[in-house]
């Protein structure tokens, strides 16, 4: 049986590792007051940050899921660990030797599984470089690097290797270093062959794949000969440390940059992280052998901290399988708090090739975002289409608004409702909006399963639809003290607490001039309650029938929520009351403009003349009234 770590020696390793240089290798930490530190938890999915350390105290604490603990406790829990394990990674960490009770101290026997499988790999990497480095047989090696424009530094930087193409030359080297048959068999880096374990990986290029904390934990192998019957690219497989729906390829590069830029580039390939980090963007990631998908998301997430100016940004090749693949990511993208884009080059190159061909300059100017991914997802499905016909058209929105509806802030899902219905060139925006809003509340009502059956392709049912109330989010709150809602919300302050100030403007907006569905419910109970005009008339009784007019609950504590809360401006007056309605009336024709280009870019060069002329026109007016509107302010209203 291993001996008992040495009490002294733990609290020396408890003492030498300060819990936020350790937490803050797998999620970005900030300032949260007091001395302490917050972030995501690693240990549940949260929006807000719950989680928090104390470095002075060498504990941190959730606050969301109550996981708590000090800096061992966390190395347990994060990796999956056994006290021991964790002991030993953090005094491995600290150079401290630890000592052994009941036995005395051999680390070679006494280790956990965990720890002796990473020491393993990191063995195997180094002689892998080595190989490369120095050995004749790595010829091909060098010049298949040479050849995308990968020299020898950088080999080294991202710890390039060579598994030579013998038999068993890891494994008997290995041997050499006191692992076990059954240790190199459980590593993945040995195989079972007819006289006993042989290397997995033989001939070929090797890039060794480490997990956030900066272990190797798997390789990933590119074929090299003709000779090689094995895939193109053959990673390690399952093991106890290397799940491959779990780690993200130069991860342990990036992670700091990522977390500083609250940026990150997912690439495709291997390459391709390396091309990126040596022109600079040194925030590319890849996964390793699998799709981008849930568990990736978590990683990213942590080190993004859901700052909701973060953004990712996938590459993929302009070809089928690259569309494909931005499909895909496009599934989880709501999982992200962060804005997401997709970056393809021209001639659909990808990073690596881009950089041999243009330079440096030519990768980091790839990666500035471009198109959102749901702009992107969804101009593949419209393009599937001929939108010159009803028919088209009906088919084009049959198919995209299930995906508009999986959209899950009630205020984005509007947004892209709206510029759905532009790319489809519907004049009828709130046809659009309406549907996908009833598409969405079917989802919810079936536990996010997505559309009923029976609706998924049928365009007759949302003219069931009732109107914007309706679409008051029953799932997961909407954040509507975003910024894009701020102007809508002091509006609607205004209009309740001092209606003679925005009276009769106010009365003349429509429900759909507010994006967020809470708010365009509180417009449409005040016109229910007789609008603004009637606010001046009868103060005493307006809030009541406004509280009165509201279709449920939810819109009734909002209205109270609005009526009690302080208006942004201190000094209140008709002229801050312009002000607003400028701007929430400016931010409806902005959208409307945005539609009439869709509907005019659809026409132009095939369209009907005759209606070509009408968009024209109706697009001039637009420009006129915004002009006004900027020169003029509320007089223009």
């Amino acid at each position: 049986m291993a001996g008992r770590i040495n009490d002294e020696d733990v609290k020396a390793v408890r003492d030498a590792v300060p819990i936020d240089a350790v937490v803050s290798e797998y999620l970005q930490l900030r300032n949260a007051g007091g001395g302490n530190l917050k972030g995501l938890c690693p240990f549940h999915d949260e929006k807000s940050p719950s989680f928090q350390v104390s470095p002075s105290k060498g504990f941190f604490h959730c606050f969301g899921c109550q996981e708590g603990g000090d800096t061992i406790t966390f190395v347990m829990k994060i990796d999956h660990l056994t006290f021991s394990e964790a002991v030993e990674r953090l005094a491995g960490q600290a150079g401290i030797t630890l000592r052994y009770e009941e036995g005395g101290y051999n680390p070679s026997h006494q280790r956990g599984e965990r720890i002796r499988l990473v020491e393993a790999h990191k063995i195997a990497a180094q002689w892998y470089a080595e190989q490369l480095a120095t050995g004749a047989e790595a010829d091909t090696g060098r010049a298949f690097l040479a050849e995308r424009g990968f020299d020898q530094a950088a080999a080294e930087h991202f710890g390039v290797g060579y598994s030579p193409q013998g038999w068993d030359h890891l494994t008997r080297f290995l041997r050499g270093k006191g692992f076990s048959d059954k240790e190199l068999l459980l590593s993945g880096l040995s195989q079972e062959g007819r006289r006993g374990p042989i290397d997995r990986f033989r001939g070929r290029l090797m890039w060794p794949i480490r997990d956030i904390g900066g272990d190797v934990v798997g390789f990933g192998a590119r074929k090299l000969y003709e000779a090689d019957n094995g895939p193109k690219y053959l990673n390690t497989p399952e093991t106890a440390i290397y799940k491959k729906s779990q780690v993200l390829y130069g991860i342990d590069l990036a992670k700091k940059d990522i977390a500083k830029a609250s940026r990150a580039v997912v690439v495709e390939g291997y390459t391709d992280v390396m091309a990126c980090h040596l022109a600079g963007v040194t925030t590319a990631i890849a996964t390793c052998g699998t799709a981008f998908g849930g568990d990736h998301i978590k990683i990213l997430r942590r080190l993004l901290m859901d700052n909701g100016s973060a953004r990712v940004i996938f590459t993929f090749d302009g070809d089928a399988a690259g569309q494909k693949a931005a499909l895909r990511a496009f599934e989880d993208d709501q999982k992200f708090a962060a804005e997401t884009y997709i970056a393809i080059a021209p001639d659909g190159m990808d990073p690596c090739d881009l950089r041999l061909a243009k330079g440096d300059d030519a990768v980091a100017d790839l990666v500035e975002p471009r198109t959102p991914l749901f702009e992107f997802a969804l101009r593949q499905i419209v393009s599937r289409y001929d939108l010159d016909t009803p028919a088209g058209r009906a088919s084009a929105l049959d198919e995209a608004a299930p995906v508009v509806a999986r959209i899950k802030n009630s205020g984005a899902q509007h947004e892209v409702a709206v510029q759905l219905a532009g790319m489809l060139g519907i004049l009828d925006t709130q046809f659009v909006v309406k549907r996908i809003a009833q598409l969405a509340r079917w989802a919810r009502d079936r536990g996010g399963k997505g559309p009923a059956p029976d609706q998924r392709h049928r365009g007759g049912a949302p003219h069931q639809q009732t109107g914007p109330v309706t679409a008051t989010p029953r799932g997961p709150a909407l954040n509507l003290r975003n910024p894009v809602f701020a102007t809508e919300r002091e509006l609607l302050k205004l209009a309740l607490q001092r209606p003679e100030l925005v009276s009769p403007a106010f009365d003349a907006y429509g429900v759909d001039e507010f994006t967020a569905p809470p708010y365009a419910a509180v417009r449409e109970a005040i016109m229910e309650a007789g609008g603004a005009e009637f606010g001046v008339q009868d103060p005493q009784d307006y809030l009541v029938r406004v509280r009165e007019a509201a279709p449920d609950d939810a819109v009734r504590a909002m209205v109270t929520e609005l009526a009690v809360e302080a208006i942004m401006r201190r000094a209140v007056d008709e002229m801050y009351a312009g002000e607003v309605l400028v701007r929430v009336r400016r931010r409806a024709v902005e959208r409307r403009v945005r539609d009439v280009n869709g509907k005019l870019a659809r026409l132009s060069g095939h369209g009907d003349p005759a209606e070509l002329a009408a968009v024209q026109n109706e697009l001039w007016v637009l420009q006129q009234y915004d002009q006004n509107l900027r020169e003029h302010g509320a007089a223009a209203l």
